[in-house]
Protein backbone atom coordinates (compact mmCIF):
# COMPACT_ATOMS: atom_id res chain seq x y z
CA UNK A 1 0.00 0.00 0.00
CA UNK A 2 1.57 3.12 -1.21
CA UNK A 3 2.09 6.43 1.09
CA UNK A 4 -0.49 8.08 -0.19
CA UNK A 5 -3.17 5.81 -0.35
CA UNK A 6 -2.70 4.49 3.57
CA UNK A 7 -2.86 8.46 4.55
CA UNK A 8 -6.43 8.89 2.28
CA UNK A 9 -7.74 5.98 4.23
CA UNK A 10 -6.34 7.01 7.94
CA UNK A 11 -8.91 8.81 10.54
CA UNK A 12 -8.78 11.05 13.59
CA UNK A 13 -11.13 9.82 15.69
CA UNK A 14 -11.93 12.81 18.52
CA UNK A 15 -11.22 14.98 15.57
CA UNK A 16 -13.55 13.44 13.24
CA UNK A 17 -15.84 13.56 16.63
CA UNK A 18 -15.57 17.27 17.00
CA UNK A 19 -16.08 18.25 13.58
CA UNK A 20 -18.91 16.38 13.21
CA UNK A 21 -20.47 17.38 16.45
CA UNK A 22 -19.78 21.21 15.54
CA UNK A 23 -21.83 20.84 11.99
CA UNK A 24 -24.60 18.48 13.19
CA UNK A 25 -25.28 21.43 15.79
CA UNK A 26 -26.06 23.81 13.03
CA UNK A 27 -27.84 20.87 11.12
CA UNK A 28 -29.80 20.80 14.02
CA UNK A 29 -30.75 24.71 14.26
CA UNK A 30 -31.81 24.49 10.54
CA UNK A 31 -33.88 21.02 11.31
CA UNK A 32 -34.97 23.21 14.69
CA UNK A 33 -36.36 26.27 12.29
CA UNK A 34 -38.06 24.20 9.85
CA UNK A 35 -39.86 22.60 12.93
CA UNK A 36 -41.39 26.07 14.49
CA UNK A 37 -41.92 28.00 10.69
CA UNK A 38 -43.54 24.41 10.08
CA UNK A 39 -46.39 24.90 12.96
CA UNK A 40 -46.63 28.38 13.12
CA UNK A 41 -47.78 28.49 8.93
CA UNK A 42 -50.79 27.91 7.57
CA UNK A 43 -49.46 24.05 6.88
CA UNK A 44 -49.44 23.48 10.60
CA UNK A 45 -52.30 21.45 10.20
CA UNK A 46 -50.13 18.88 7.80
CA UNK A 47 -47.24 19.33 10.34
CA UNK A 48 -49.37 17.84 13.37
CA UNK A 49 -50.68 14.84 11.04
CA UNK A 50 -47.51 13.66 10.41
CA UNK A 51 -46.31 13.13 13.20
CA UNK A 52 -49.50 11.42 14.90
CA UNK A 53 -50.42 9.04 11.83
CA UNK A 54 -50.60 5.79 13.43
CA UNK A 55 -47.94 2.65 11.75
CA UNK A 56 -47.22 -0.51 12.54
CA UNK A 57 -48.38 -3.77 13.44
CA UNK A 58 -49.55 -5.64 16.84
CA UNK A 59 -47.86 -9.15 15.85
CA UNK A 60 -48.02 -12.01 18.58
CA UNK A 61 -49.63 -8.87 20.88
CA UNK A 62 -46.38 -7.00 20.81
CA UNK A 63 -47.01 -2.89 21.07
CA UNK A 64 -45.54 -1.91 17.61
CA UNK A 65 -48.47 -0.02 16.37
CA UNK A 66 -47.43 3.73 17.09
CA UNK A 67 -47.77 6.82 16.26
CA UNK A 68 -44.69 8.39 14.09
CA UNK A 69 -43.69 10.48 16.70
CA UNK A 70 -43.25 8.22 18.79
CA UNK A 71 -41.21 5.66 16.78
CA UNK A 72 -39.01 8.91 16.12
CA UNK A 73 -38.51 8.96 19.70
CA UNK A 74 -38.87 5.02 20.92
CA UNK A 75 -37.27 3.59 17.64
CA UNK A 76 -34.91 6.30 15.39
CA UNK A 77 -33.20 8.14 18.79
CA UNK A 78 -32.19 4.31 19.56
CA UNK A 79 -28.95 5.08 16.70
CA UNK A 80 -28.30 8.31 18.56
CA UNK A 81 -28.02 6.61 22.10
CA UNK A 82 -25.67 3.78 20.39
CA UNK A 83 -23.49 6.36 19.21
CA UNK A 84 -23.03 7.97 22.96
CA UNK A 85 -22.70 4.46 23.90
CA UNK A 86 -20.01 4.26 21.96
CA UNK A 87 -18.62 7.40 22.37
CA UNK A 88 -18.57 6.70 26.22
CA UNK A 89 -16.95 3.81 25.44
CA UNK A 90 -13.78 5.05 23.83
CA UNK A 91 -13.54 8.03 25.65
CA UNK A 92 -13.33 5.70 28.80
CA UNK A 93 -10.60 3.58 27.55
CA UNK A 94 -8.49 5.31 25.54
CA UNK A 95 -9.76 9.47 25.64
CA UNK A 96 -10.63 12.25 28.00
CA UNK A 97 -11.92 9.95 30.43
CA UNK A 98 -8.84 7.00 30.38
CA UNK A 99 -7.35 7.70 33.83
CA UNK A 100 -8.60 8.68 37.24
CA UNK A 101 -6.16 12.30 36.60
CA UNK A 102 -7.57 12.84 33.52
CA UNK A 103 -11.98 12.09 34.81
CA UNK A 104 -11.79 14.16 38.33
CA UNK A 105 -12.47 17.41 36.76
CA UNK A 106 -15.47 16.70 34.47
CA UNK A 107 -16.86 14.48 36.41
CA UNK A 108 -17.05 17.28 39.66
CA UNK A 109 -18.33 19.44 36.71
CA UNK A 110 -20.57 17.19 35.50
CA UNK A 111 -22.21 16.17 38.53
CA UNK A 112 -22.50 20.21 39.73
CA UNK A 113 -23.93 20.51 36.23
CA UNK A 114 -26.77 18.21 36.89
CA UNK A 115 -27.43 18.57 40.65
CA UNK A 116 -27.81 22.49 40.83
CA UNK A 117 -29.74 22.45 37.49
CA UNK A 118 -32.47 20.03 39.04
CA UNK A 119 -32.58 21.89 42.51
CA UNK A 120 -33.33 25.50 40.51
CA UNK A 121 -36.26 23.78 38.64
CA UNK A 122 -37.62 22.29 42.17
CA UNK A 123 -37.31 25.32 43.36
CA UNK A 124 -39.35 27.52 40.89
CA UNK A 125 -41.68 24.90 39.88
CA UNK A 126 -41.88 21.68 42.25
CA UNK A 127 -44.69 22.47 43.32
CA UNK A 128 -46.49 22.74 40.10
CA UNK A 129 -44.44 19.70 38.51
CA UNK A 130 -41.99 18.07 40.26
CA UNK A 131 -41.73 15.43 37.54
CA UNK A 132 -39.71 17.44 35.02
CA UNK A 133 -36.64 17.91 37.41
CA UNK A 134 -34.62 15.91 34.84
CA UNK A 135 -35.37 18.28 31.86
CA UNK A 136 -32.31 21.09 32.76
CA UNK A 137 -29.35 18.45 33.91
CA UNK A 138 -29.21 17.59 30.19
CA UNK A 139 -26.18 19.08 27.95
CA UNK A 140 -25.96 18.63 24.13
CA UNK A 141 -22.59 17.51 22.93
CA UNK A 142 -23.49 18.70 19.56
CA UNK A 143 -24.89 22.22 20.52
CA UNK A 144 -22.34 22.97 23.37
CA UNK A 145 -19.40 21.54 21.40
CA UNK A 146 -20.84 23.76 17.79
CA UNK A 147 -21.00 27.13 19.96
CA UNK A 148 -17.84 26.87 22.12
CA UNK A 149 -16.19 26.29 18.53
CA UNK A 150 -17.14 29.64 17.25
CA UNK A 151 -17.69 31.73 20.18
CA UNK A 152 -14.88 30.52 22.12
CA UNK A 153 -11.98 30.37 19.36
CA UNK A 154 -9.70 32.17 21.36
CA UNK A 155 -9.75 29.58 24.53
CA UNK A 156 -7.34 27.22 25.08
CA UNK A 157 -7.76 23.71 23.42
CA UNK A 158 -8.11 22.29 27.07
CA UNK A 159 -11.31 23.77 26.62
CA UNK A 160 -13.18 21.73 24.16
CA UNK A 161 -11.74 18.68 25.65
CA UNK A 162 -13.15 19.38 29.17
CA UNK A 163 -16.04 20.17 27.71
CA UNK A 164 -16.15 16.94 26.16
CA UNK A 165 -15.65 15.18 28.98
CA UNK A 166 -18.29 17.22 30.72
CA UNK A 167 -20.87 16.47 28.24
CA UNK A 168 -20.22 12.65 27.95
CA UNK A 169 -20.22 12.35 31.61
CA UNK A 170 -23.77 14.15 31.67
CA UNK A 171 -25.01 12.07 29.09
CA UNK A 172 -24.18 8.98 31.51
CA UNK A 173 -26.44 10.73 34.56
CA UNK A 174 -29.03 11.32 31.36
CA UNK A 175 -29.16 7.82 30.80
CA UNK A 176 -29.14 6.82 34.50
CA UNK A 177 -32.31 9.43 35.54
CA UNK A 178 -34.03 8.12 32.08
CA UNK A 179 -33.49 4.40 33.21
CA UNK A 180 -34.75 4.82 36.66
CA UNK A 181 -37.07 7.67 36.52
CA UNK A 182 -38.89 7.56 33.62
CA UNK A 183 -39.81 4.18 32.38
CA UNK A 184 -42.92 3.45 32.73
CA UNK A 185 -44.40 0.08 34.76
CA UNK A 186 -41.83 -2.76 34.12
CA UNK A 187 -42.76 -5.97 32.83
CA UNK A 188 -41.17 -8.97 34.53
CA UNK A 189 -41.16 -11.63 32.04
CA UNK A 190 -40.19 -8.99 29.46
CA UNK A 191 -37.17 -7.43 31.49
CA UNK A 192 -36.14 -11.29 32.20
CA UNK A 193 -36.19 -11.63 28.05
CA UNK A 194 -33.87 -8.76 28.04
CA UNK A 195 -31.49 -9.07 30.64
CA UNK A 196 -31.00 -12.22 28.31
CA UNK A 197 -30.61 -10.86 25.25
CA UNK A 198 -27.91 -8.71 26.92
CA UNK A 199 -26.09 -11.70 28.38
CA UNK A 200 -25.95 -13.06 24.78
CA UNK A 201 -24.06 -9.52 24.13
CA UNK A 202 -21.87 -9.94 26.59
CA UNK A 203 -21.09 -13.08 25.75
CA UNK A 204 -20.56 -12.26 22.49
CA UNK A 205 -17.93 -8.91 22.94
CA UNK A 206 -16.41 -11.31 25.13
CA UNK A 207 -15.34 -13.60 22.76
CA UNK A 208 -14.78 -10.77 20.11
CA UNK A 209 -17.40 -11.18 17.41
CA UNK A 210 -17.52 -8.55 14.70
CA UNK A 211 -20.07 -9.54 12.63
CA UNK A 212 -22.97 -6.79 12.08
CA UNK A 213 -24.89 -9.95 11.16
CA UNK A 214 -24.47 -11.47 13.99
CA UNK A 215 -24.79 -8.68 16.70
CA UNK A 216 -27.62 -6.23 15.02
CA UNK A 217 -30.24 -9.31 15.55
CA UNK A 218 -29.06 -9.38 19.41
CA UNK A 219 -29.59 -5.89 19.73
CA UNK A 220 -32.96 -5.56 17.76
CA UNK A 221 -33.82 -8.36 20.40
CA UNK A 222 -33.09 -6.56 23.26
CA UNK A 223 -34.86 -3.20 21.54
CA UNK A 224 -37.86 -5.33 21.82
CA UNK A 225 -37.46 -6.96 25.03
CA UNK A 226 -37.28 -3.40 26.86
CA UNK A 227 -39.89 -1.70 24.45
CA UNK A 228 -42.05 -4.58 25.87
CA UNK A 229 -41.11 -4.29 29.31
CA UNK A 230 -42.02 -0.92 29.81
CA UNK A 231 -38.56 0.58 29.95
CA UNK A 232 -37.38 3.26 27.63
CA UNK A 233 -35.61 1.07 24.60
CA UNK A 234 -33.18 3.32 23.40
CA UNK A 235 -31.44 1.96 26.18
CA UNK A 236 -30.60 -0.77 24.11
CA UNK A 237 -28.52 1.33 22.19
CA UNK A 238 -26.59 2.92 24.76
CA UNK A 239 -25.74 -0.81 26.38
CA UNK A 240 -24.99 -2.15 22.49
CA UNK A 241 -22.87 0.96 22.68
CA UNK A 242 -20.72 0.21 25.99
CA UNK A 243 -20.24 -3.59 24.63
CA UNK A 244 -18.35 -2.66 21.53
CA UNK A 245 -15.06 -4.52 21.39
CA UNK A 246 -11.88 -2.01 22.02
CA UNK A 247 -9.70 -4.59 19.55
CA UNK A 248 -8.78 -3.91 16.50
CA UNK A 249 -11.25 -4.03 13.37
CA UNK A 250 -11.19 -6.91 11.23
CA UNK A 251 -11.90 -6.48 6.91
CA UNK A 252 -10.54 -2.56 7.28
CA UNK A 253 -7.73 -0.66 6.35
CA UNK A 254 -8.76 2.72 8.46
CA UNK A 255 -5.99 3.61 10.50
CA UNK A 256 -5.84 5.81 13.64
CA UNK A 257 -4.05 9.10 12.25
CA UNK A 258 -3.20 9.81 16.79
CA UNK A 259 -1.89 6.51 17.03
CA UNK A 260 2.07 6.02 16.23
CA UNK A 261 1.85 2.62 15.32
CA UNK A 262 -0.39 3.70 12.85
CA UNK A 263 1.80 4.08 9.68
CA UNK A 264 2.98 0.88 10.12
CA UNK A 265 -0.83 -0.99 11.00
CA UNK A 266 -3.14 -1.00 8.60
CA UNK A 267 -6.37 -2.01 10.45
CA UNK A 268 -5.53 -0.75 14.04
CA UNK A 269 -8.87 1.22 14.40
CA UNK A 270 -10.36 -0.11 17.27
CA UNK A 271 -14.28 -1.38 16.34
CA UNK A 272 -15.81 1.31 18.73
CA UNK A 273 -13.81 3.99 16.59
CA UNK A 274 -14.97 2.15 13.22
CA UNK A 275 -18.85 2.35 14.54
CA UNK A 276 -18.34 5.65 15.23
CA UNK A 277 -16.45 6.78 12.23
CA UNK A 278 -19.65 4.81 10.21
CA UNK A 279 -22.35 5.80 12.76
CA UNK A 280 -22.02 9.28 14.18
CA UNK A 281 -22.64 11.19 10.62
CA UNK A 282 -25.94 9.66 10.41
CA UNK A 283 -26.83 10.49 14.17
CA UNK A 284 -25.88 13.64 13.67
CA UNK A 285 -27.17 14.90 10.49
CA UNK A 286 -30.20 12.50 9.99
CA UNK A 287 -31.41 11.54 13.24
CA UNK A 288 -31.20 13.97 15.22
CA UNK A 289 -32.67 16.82 12.92
CA UNK A 290 -35.26 14.39 12.17
CA UNK A 291 -35.57 14.36 16.04
CA UNK A 292 -35.96 17.66 16.26
CA UNK A 293 -38.17 18.27 13.08
CA UNK A 294 -40.69 16.22 15.13
CA UNK A 295 -40.55 17.90 18.07
CA UNK A 296 -39.67 20.95 18.51
CA UNK A 297 -42.43 22.25 16.02
CA UNK A 298 -44.71 24.41 19.00
CA UNK A 299 -47.16 27.27 18.31
CA UNK A 300 -45.45 30.45 18.93
CA UNK A 301 -48.65 33.02 18.75
CA UNK A 302 -48.96 35.47 20.95
CA UNK A 303 -51.52 33.41 23.54
CA UNK A 304 -48.88 30.23 23.56
CA UNK A 305 -46.04 32.66 24.44
CA UNK A 306 -48.07 34.54 27.38
CA UNK A 307 -48.98 31.65 28.70
CA UNK A 308 -45.76 29.98 28.59
CA UNK A 309 -43.84 33.09 29.82
CA UNK A 310 -46.26 33.06 33.22
CA UNK A 311 -45.54 29.20 33.90
CA UNK A 312 -43.41 28.21 35.99
CA UNK A 313 -42.32 25.06 34.05
CA UNK A 314 -40.74 27.55 31.55
CA UNK A 315 -38.80 29.96 34.01
CA UNK A 316 -37.52 26.59 35.98
CA UNK A 317 -36.22 24.91 32.94
CA UNK A 318 -34.58 28.00 31.46
CA UNK A 319 -32.67 28.58 34.87
CA UNK A 320 -31.90 25.93 35.39
CA UNK A 321 -30.35 25.47 32.29
CA UNK A 322 -29.04 28.92 31.90
CA UNK A 323 -27.69 29.72 35.40
CA UNK A 324 -27.72 26.48 37.19
CA UNK A 325 -25.49 24.75 34.42
CA UNK A 326 -23.00 27.24 34.69
CA UNK A 327 -23.01 27.74 37.99
CA UNK A 328 -23.28 24.33 38.77
CA UNK A 329 -20.40 23.32 36.44
CA UNK A 330 -17.93 26.33 37.92
CA UNK A 331 -18.80 24.79 41.70
CA UNK A 332 -18.11 21.32 40.78
CA UNK A 333 -15.16 21.97 39.18
CA UNK A 334 -13.88 24.56 41.89
CA UNK A 335 -14.51 22.13 44.69
CA UNK A 336 -12.19 19.59 42.87
CA UNK A 337 -9.25 21.65 42.20
CA UNK A 338 -9.84 23.20 46.02
CA UNK A 339 -9.78 19.71 47.40
CA UNK A 340 -6.87 18.73 44.70
CA UNK A 341 -8.36 15.96 43.29
CA UNK A 342 -7.56 17.68 40.14
CA UNK A 343 -6.69 20.68 38.50
CA UNK A 344 -7.39 23.36 35.47
CA UNK A 345 -6.35 22.43 31.75
CA UNK A 346 -3.00 24.54 30.93
CA UNK A 347 -4.12 28.33 30.15
CA UNK A 348 -7.92 27.87 31.04
CA UNK A 349 -8.60 29.94 33.48
CA UNK A 350 -12.07 30.24 35.73
CA UNK A 351 -13.62 32.64 33.44
CA UNK A 352 -12.63 30.23 30.67
CA UNK A 353 -14.78 27.23 33.24
CA UNK A 354 -17.59 29.97 32.78
CA UNK A 355 -17.76 30.03 29.33
CA UNK A 356 -17.53 25.92 29.39
CA UNK A 357 -20.43 26.40 31.86
CA UNK A 358 -22.49 28.48 29.47
CA UNK A 359 -22.13 25.97 26.62
CA UNK A 360 -23.48 23.75 28.63
CA UNK A 361 -26.57 25.28 29.02
CA UNK A 362 -27.21 23.90 25.72
CA UNK A 363 -29.62 21.19 26.64
CA UNK A 364 -31.63 20.90 23.72
CA UNK A 365 -31.62 17.21 22.32
CA UNK A 366 -31.75 15.18 25.12
CA UNK A 367 -33.49 18.50 27.46
CA UNK A 368 -36.10 17.72 24.69
CA UNK A 369 -36.05 13.68 24.71
CA UNK A 370 -36.33 13.85 28.97
CA UNK A 371 -39.57 16.13 28.28
CA UNK A 372 -41.26 14.36 26.17
CA UNK A 373 -41.12 11.77 28.65
CA UNK A 374 -41.29 13.28 31.63
CA UNK A 375 -44.69 15.84 30.93
CA UNK A 376 -48.15 13.94 30.03
CA UNK A 377 -49.82 17.08 29.79
CA UNK A 378 -49.29 18.97 26.49
CA UNK A 379 -49.42 22.28 28.09
CA UNK A 380 -46.42 21.44 29.98
CA UNK A 381 -44.76 19.95 27.49
CA UNK A 382 -45.02 23.10 25.52
CA UNK A 383 -43.88 25.44 28.40
CA UNK A 384 -40.85 23.21 28.59
CA UNK A 385 -40.20 23.40 25.14
CA UNK A 386 -40.58 27.27 25.37
CA UNK A 387 -38.05 27.22 28.39
CA UNK A 388 -35.70 24.78 26.38
CA UNK A 389 -35.28 27.00 22.90
CA UNK A 390 -34.91 30.08 25.04
CA UNK A 391 -32.20 28.87 26.91
CA UNK A 392 -30.70 27.84 23.89
CA UNK A 393 -30.77 31.28 22.92
CA UNK A 394 -29.93 32.65 25.92
CA UNK A 395 -27.05 30.12 26.73
CA UNK A 396 -25.57 31.08 23.19
CA UNK A 397 -25.45 34.71 24.74
CA UNK A 398 -23.94 34.13 27.91
CA UNK A 399 -21.13 31.68 26.13
CA UNK A 400 -20.19 34.65 23.92
CA UNK A 401 -19.78 37.08 27.02
CA UNK A 402 -17.82 34.74 28.88
CA UNK A 403 -15.41 34.09 26.21
CA UNK A 404 -15.06 37.16 25.26
CA UNK A 405 -14.48 38.31 29.40
CA UNK A 406 -11.65 35.33 28.93
CA UNK A 407 -9.96 36.38 26.34
CA UNK A 408 -9.64 39.89 26.74
CA UNK A 409 -8.00 38.94 30.54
Amino acid sequence: MSRRSQIRRSISPLRDFLRTESAGGAVLLVATAMALVWANSPWRGAYGSLWSAVVGMEPFGLHLRMDVGHWVNDALMTAFFLVVGLEIKREATSGHLASREAIALPFAAALGGMVVPALAYLAIAGRTAAGGWGVPMATDIALALGALAVLGRSLPGGARAFLLGLAVIDDIGAIVVIALFYSGGVDAAWLAAAGAALAVAVVMARRGVQSLALVAPVGAALWLALHEAGVHATLAGVAMGLLAPTAPRHGTSLVDAEDRRAPSAPGSVSVVEWLLHRLHPWSAFVVLPIFALANAGIPLGRGDLAAAAGSPVSWAVATGLVLGKPLGVIVGAWVAVRWGFARLPDGLGWRGVLAVGCAAGFGFTVALFVSELAFTDATQGRDATVGILAASVASALACGAAARRARAR
